[in-house]
């Protein structure tokens, strides 16, 4: 039985304009003091790697409302990764969550700029620092390769990618 609708296929037009989302909603956050919005942020995240974009609000709103207008053919790239990278959101930002309510700013100034660096990578630049890590924890064989085929056969990625929807 599969827990996760987590998809093993993702659109990274759709991820970089999720994490622009992330990003925005991060800088008002650090800006204005307003660290409520990392539980907001904390709970989109555990919905989105738990149990995948159908369950989160912020990939429901990028995938019926923005990703529609944006004029960009989809450029698919695997899930688990993004997944993952979903995984390290979640753990930050209810961390910052809960150092919040302990009463301890400075750690959260710490993880709030961490939270405006990592989706700003990853909307603007296409840089996934999780996934990047996701690489790493691979090739050490802390990650098994059958968790994503895709991404330890490298040649795969040479190929021109057929549409998920086909």
């Amino acid at each position: 039985m599969r827990i996760s609708r987590f998809p093993n296929i993702v659109d990274e037009v759709a991820v970089r304009l999720i994490a622009g989302v992330v990003l925005v909603v991060g800088v008002v956050a650090l800006a204005t003091q307003q660290w409520w919005l990392y539980a907001v942020l904390a709970a989109d995240f555990v919905l989105r790697a738990g149990w995948g974009p159908s369950a989160s609000p912020v990939a429901q709103l990028v995938g019926r409302w923005v990703r529609p207008r944006v004029d960009a053919a989809p450029r698919y790239t695997a899930g688990p990764p993004k997944r993952f990278a979903a995984a390290i959101g979640a753990v930050l930002t209810v961390a910052a969550s809960a150092l919040w309510l302990a009463g301890a700013t400075l750690p959260v100034v710490v993880i709030g700029v961490v939270m405006v660096v990592f989706p700003a990578l990853e909307s603007l630049a296409g840089v996934c620092v999780g996934c990047i890590a996701f690489g790493w924890l691979m090739r050490l064989g802390v990650i098994p390769e059958s968790v994503c085929l895709e991404c330890a056969d490298i040649s795969r990625r040479s190929r021109p990618r057929e549409s998920a929807a086909a």
